[in-house]
C-alpha cells in the first residue's frame, strides 16, 4: 500500500542532499578544456620517454655484442654472403631506421 502524496509536494530530503558542491571544486570552462589535454600530453611524453630509453638501452647492448664479433674475417664473410658489392650494403638501406643515429 502506497501513501498518496498531494501533487506538487516532494518527498522529504535530507539537508545534506540539498547542499551543492563548493565553488572551489568547479573548474572554469578554460581549465576544463586545458586540463585533459595536459594530462594526455603528459602521458604521451612519459610513454615516449620510456620507449626511447628502452630502445637506447637495447641498442647499447646490441652494439656491445656486435662489437665483439666485428672482426675483419667476419666482415669479409658477411660481405660475401650478402653480396654487398652487387646489391649494396643493407645497413645503409632506407628501411634500416633503427640504425640511424
Amino acid at each position: 500500500m502506497a501513501i498518496a502524496q498531494p501533487q506538487g509536494l516532494r518527498p522529504h530530503m535530507h539537508a545534506a542532499a540539498r547542499v551543492t558542491a563548493p565553488a572551489l571544486t568547479k573548474l572554469g570552462p578554460v581549465s576544463s578544456r586545458i586540463l585533459p589535454s595536459l594530462v594526455v600530453l603528459g602521458a604521451a611524453y612519459t610513454v615516449g620517454t620510456y620507449v626511447r630509453s628502452q630502445l637506447n638501452r637495447e641498442a647499447g647492448a646490441m652494439d656491445r655484442i656486435f662489437a665483439q664479433q666485428n672482426t675483419p674475417e667476419v666482415e669479409k664473410a658477411r660481405k660475401q654472403q650478402l653480396q654487398v658489392e652487387t646489391n649494396g650494403d643493407p645497413r645503409n638501406n632506407l628501411f634500416n631506421f633503427l640504425g640511424w643515429s
